[in-house]
């Protein structure tokens, strides 16, 4: 099965790698959607399918936690797991996380095997 992804960073230079990093990773992917920040990645799903979402936490127009909580309130969470990919690293920002909904959280930067892992892991 191939996955439908959408990867939400501010940076165009991090979208860029990660998408390469999907690919050195052999994950099997149909389409590839980009958004810079959080309030784009909403209007991208309410337009289309993605199986998984990676994004960033600190963005300006709307950051990861408002789009996570923007999820929550329309039950996307429960559909559609959200990878948190940020340099913030603190047990308590991780916790609070998760506690959210969100599935899993790598550190910048981020390794092929890494995101392998966790793409297994949530995709099966």
């Amino acid at each position: 099965m191939a996955y439908n992804i959408l990867v939400v960073d501010d940076s165009r230079i991090i979208r860029r790698v990660l998408i390469k990093t999907l690919s050195i990773a052999n994950i099997p992917i149909n389409t590839v959607l980009e958004a810079e920040n959080g309030k784009n990645a909403l209007e991208l799903l309410d337009r289309s399918w993605v199986d998984i979402i990676f994004a960033d936490i600190n963005m300006p127009v709307m950051n990861g936690i408002e789009m996570i909580k923007h999820m929550q309130a329309r039950d996307l969470l429960k559909s559609i797991p959200v990878v948190i990919i940020s340099t913030e690293g603190s047990k308590t920002r991780i916790n609070e996380l998760k506690s959210m909904g969100v599935k899993a959280y790598i550190r910048k930067p981020f390794m092929p095997e890494t995101i392998k892992k966790v793409v297994g892991e949530l995709m099966g």
